[in-house]
């Protein structure tokens, strides 16, 4: 089993958040839907989502949260890589 560097995982860890915010962001932005239309719509053909815009809120603060400690890691790593080859990166 091969252990990631801490750049990559920071990376990663990057990546997952925008794509997280990104998916919260549409969530919110979506329109709700009155619940008697929900219930008409639900007989017809096509499937209606209704999107929880708490959970959507919660989602986005959770996907800032992993941002922000990404970017721990990436000065962690930066800051060590620094030392071991004494220079300031």
């Amino acid at each position: 089993m091969e252990i990631p560097s801490s750049l990559s995982s920071g990376l990663s860890g990057l990546q997952k958040a925008q794509s997280g915010l990104t998916q919260a962001t549409v969530d919110v932005a979506k329109p709700a839907q009155p619940q008697a239309e929900a219930n008409l719509e639900a007989d017809a053909s096509r499937p209606v989502e209704n999107v929880d815009k708490t959970q959507a809120l919660v989602s986005a603060v959770e996907a800032q949260n992993q941002g922000e400690a990404a970017v721990e890691v990436l000065e962690t790593s930066s800051e060590t890589i620094g030392t071991i080859i004494d220079l300031e990166v």
